[in-house]
């Protein structure tokens, strides 16, 4: 038979090892413990620091994220009321040239049509003096004698001027 010495459970080595346990845990405790709890606390409290400051961190982001969100927005509208103002000046300064342009051809128009009416009366005098001319060639020839020029002249100016007269009452 086998010997029960191996299996047997000796109360005397658990004891021992029990003390040696509890001896062991309190030179832990009293050297171990407290720095180990110091180490802990303080990267703690290094954790919580770090926690504090990135969210101290995403706030001042929100904050500064807010700013430049109205930034843009009054961006948006100042570039509306610049577009805006751009426009109105490009159309008064179109509108200004435009009327400048009427004007100058209103001055042209005027000027053309007083240099119409100048060449009109200097047309119509001449064709008198053409016509008081070959009047007068044909009177004489007519007549077969001599006529002072400046009756003659009267005569046929009268006449003109009563056709002139008559033309400008038609019309």
């Amino acid at each position: 038979m086998q010997s029960l010495e191996v299996i047997s459970v000796n109360v005397w080595d658990i004891i021992i090892s029990l003390c040696n346990l509890i001896l062991l845990f309190l030179i832990l405790k009293k050297f171990l413990y407290e720095r180990v709890k110091k180490v802990i606390s303080e990267r703690q409290n290094a954790i919580d620091k770090q926690y504090d400051d990135a969210l101290i961190a995403k706030n001042d982001a929100e904050e500064e994220k807010a700013k430049w969100q109205d930034r843009l927005s009054h961006a948006d509208e100042e570039a509306a009321e610049i577009i805006r103002k751009s426009n109105e000046q490009a159309k008064l300064h179109g509108d200004r040239i435009i009327s400048d342009a009427k004007d100058k051809a209103g001055m042209i128009i005027n000027q053309a049509q007083s240099e119409a009416e100048l060449e009109l009366v200097k047309a119509k005098s001449e064709i008198k003096k053409e016509i008081v001319d070959v009047s007068a060639a044909l009177t004489e020839k007519l007549l077969d004698r001599e006529i002072n020029e400046n009756d003659h002249r009267n005569i046929i100016n009268s006449f003109i001027d009563n056709i002139g007269k008559d033309d400008d009452a038609n019309n």
